[in-house]
Formats: structure tokens, C-alpha cells, sequence
């Protein structure tokens, strides 16, 4: 899938990075934020926006909005690449088919092997019982 048209509908923010840096973290802003709004978007159609609804429903704000920041490196163009290779990725994943599941049937052999232990396993504990005299 070609999402070169979806990137540009994201946007990105700068931010001041926490961590390590010494003084240079106060200064420069590394952290990379993105934004993608779902609902404005005009790369999905409105069945696969309601199967990314479901998928981000903890993800996104009220408002409809992904955010996601990537803060790792103290290269701002790293950063970048990587929250946009992480947003691609969690796009693809939002939009698989799941397969259905197929229930698998007990092969015969594995019921008798139980059948025939349970048996072993009732006579075990019935010879431990006194024998009954009349």
C-alpha cells in the first residue's frame, strides 16, 4: 500500500526533549510529535476509518486526534523517522484482516488414551477399598 498521500496529511511539532543532554536539552527541541486526524482524513474510506476507530479507541482524543512522540535520539530527523515509521506500522496493523478461526477437532486416539486412564485410574483407587464381606 502506497502511503506516501496519507504522510501528508500528518503533521508534525517539535518539542522539548526530557532526559538526557545536559544543558543542550533546554535549548533545543528534538522530541518529535505527530498528529493524524482520523476523522479528516481523506486517504480511508468510512470502513476502514470505523475498523481505525476500533482499533485506536484508546489511542485517540476525543477529538478524533492519534498522537504519537518519539523522543529516543537527540537527532531531530531520527525522531521523525522513526514515530513515522511507527504511525505506518501501526496503520497497517489497524487495517488487517483477522483470520477466523478454525475449531480443530480431538483426534480419536488422544480421547481413548484419556477414556483408558481414567479407567486405570478408577480401578487404581477401587482396589484400595477394603473388600467388602456379606
Amino acid at each position: 500500500m502506497d502511503f506516501s498521500q496519507l504522510i501528508n496529511e500528518v503533521t508534525y511539532k517539535a518539542v522539548r526533549s526530557s532526559g538526557s543532554g545536559g544543558q543542550h536539552v533546554n535549548k533545543v527541541a528534538t522530541k518529535i510529535e505527530l498528529y493524524f486526524n482520523l476523522h479528516d482524513s481523506k486517504f480511508f474510506n468510512e470502513e476502514e476509518k470505523e475498523k481505525l476507530q476500533a482499533y485506536f479507541q484508546n489511542r485517540l482524543t476525543k477529538f478524533g486526534i492519534l498522537i504519537l512522540s518519539c523522543g529516543e535520539t537527540r537527532s531531530q530527523l531520527k525522531n521523525k523517522t522513526i514515530v513515522t515509521q511507527r504511525f505506518l506500522e501501526l496503520i497497517e496493523e489497524g487495517l488487517k484482516e483477522e483470520k477466523e478461526r478454525l475449531p480443530t477437532k480431538i483426534p480419536k486416539a488422544v480421547l481413548r488414551k484419556r477414556l483408558t486412564n481414567k479407567r486405570k485410574n478408577s480401578e487404581k483407587k477401587a482396589n484400595r477399598k477394603p473388600p467388602k464381606i456379606d
